[in-house]
């Protein structure tokens, strides 16, 4: 199957190496600098680019979290648009680290992810300019990503926007409870810079 021109050009936006240290810089109080790694992924190749992302604290680069796989590929129901579908490695811990290692994702097989059904996000796109776009990945109507983690029920609201040289992340936990959010982008999005293209 041949990959959409959307679809190249999103994976492209989406892989690098990217910080938020002019954002951790104006507002320490909200924002820790953190480091971001999307790094490709020879996954799901028939329909679809494949992401393996982790982040980590500036000050503790050696202790990446927040592993995941994210599978950019077109809607089932619209050739036109794109979605995004989450995974969760089964081991986290088998992988933590390949944002800046990445000979560790070499071995990574489907059968070592397990899908979260309902995290996942449709995206839309916006021309800028000649060849510049913004893509905007929200989740649809009364969808809700919610899954277990450690033995724990874990909620997350996920979102992102992203152009050629910057990726905003709503992505924030949930008490599900109360429905309040918890960590991550609770007053807005985290605002990362591309440093390196991969």
């Amino acid at each position: 199957m041949t990959l959409s021109p959307d679809l190249i050009v999103l994976g492209e936006y989406l892989s690098g190496e990217f910080d938020n240290q002019a954002q951790a810089i104006a507002d320490p109080v909200w924002y820790v600098h953190l480091r971001l790694w999307q790094r490709p992924v020879n996954l799901f190749l028939e329909d679809s680019i494949t992401l393996f992302a982790e982040q980590a604290n500036v000050i503790n680069l050696d202790n990446p979290y927040r592993q995941r796989i994210i599978r950019l590929l077109p809607r089932r129901d619209d050739d036109a648009q794109l979605q995004v579908q989450y995974y969760m490695p089964k081991d986290p811990s088998a992988l933590r680290g390949a944002g800046k290692n990445p000979a560790l994702l070499n071995t990574l097989t489907s059968e070592q992810l397990d899908l979260l059904p309902g995290c996942f996000l449709t995206v839309t796109k916006q021309t800028l300019a000649t060849n510049d776009y913004k893509f905007a990945a929200t989740p649809p109507p009364n969808t809700c990503c919610q899954f277990t983690y450690l033995g724990n029920s874990i909620q997350v609201s996920l979102g992102f926007e992203a152009t050629a040289k910057e990726f905003y992340s709503y992505d924030k936990g949930i008490d599900s409870e109360t429905g309040k959010a918890t960590w991550g982008a609770t007053i807005g999005p985290y605002r990362y810079s591309k440093r390196i293209q991969y």
